[in-house]
């Protein structure tokens, strides 16, 4: 136990003064996925006293795009701080990160509690409890000195590359288009940098939900009514320049834009 609190202790402070996170001492590495995610949930622990409590999660890996581009064939997972959850329009610094890109997701709220004890989750049992849909943009940052020498289980530690997200408004479950043909396209500057469908996540972004109450579940947790999910990148990460404007237009689901200034 005390090796996961030095671990998390310094990713803390590496986000914490914006200082890129380089490989952790072999003896506090996390060792697995399992040893990530428990440091991760000490880093929460220690964030929390500064952010405050966790909007939800976002999951990583969902599309086979991302699952390229990472090199890690199945989802991870991460918390969102309901601090860094920001609404469609926001205008951010583009200084307050190491190296800012997003992505094009589409989020849901949660109406009630997915409790662990119902588990194994499918994609019909928890699309029961979603709320709403959100088109989303996810704020990721690359605060990491080579990402790719990291591995998955300190990236996971580390809440997988997330820095917040920004939502578009809510539309109501019951009015909500197919989400696995929902067409998403990233506009960068006014022009068409990328697009996938809501089917490049697990096949429909209500598996990627399932799989992380699943996830939750067998760590003993759950998701909760008012937390939102962002399921996963329909397009490979947008890195982006100071300046940049970028726009997630999710056809029926609607659209979200943010400028980082």
């Amino acid at each position: 136990m005390n090796e996961i609190l030095a671990a998390a202790e310094l990713i803390a402070a590496a986000r914490r003064t914006g200082v890129s996170l380089a490989a952790l001492p072999s003896a506090l590495a996390p060792r697995d996925e399992a040893d990530g995610y428990r440091i991760q949930t000490t880093v929460h622990d220690i964030l929390g006293r500064e952010r405050g409590r966790l909007a939800g999660y976002k999951i990583g890996c969902t599309s086979p795009v991302m699952q390229q581009y990472l090199g890690i064939p199945h989802p991870c997972g991460g918390g969102v701080f309901a601090s860094a959850v920001q609404a469609s329009g926001v205008a951010l610094n583009h200084g307050d990160f190491v190296r800012v890109g997003v992505e094009c997701e589409i989020a849901v709220r949660l109406g009630h509690d997915l409790d662990a004890g119902l588990a194994p989750f499918t994609a019909e049992t928890v699309a029961e409890a979603i709320e709403a849909y959100h088109p989303a943009i996810e704020i990721v940052d690359d605060r990491y000195a080579d990402w790719s020498t990291l591995g998955a289980p300190t990236l996971i530690a580390d809440d997988f590359f997330a820095a917040g997200c920004v939502l578009g408004e809510a539309v109501p479950r019951s009015r909500a288009p197919a989400l696995a043909t929902v067409a998403g396209r990233a506009i960068l500057n006014g022009a068409e940098a990328a697009r996938g469908t809501g089917a490049d996540v697990l096949g429909h972004p209500h598996n990627a939900l399932a799989w992380l109450a699943n996830h939750l579940a067998a760590g003993g947790s759950m998701l909760r009514a008012g937390e939102i999910v962002l399921t996963g990148s329909l397009v490979k990460t947008l890195w982006l320049d100071a300046g940049d404007e970028v726009t997630m237009d999710l056809s029926e689901l609607g659209s979200v834009s943010a400028r980082f200034g």
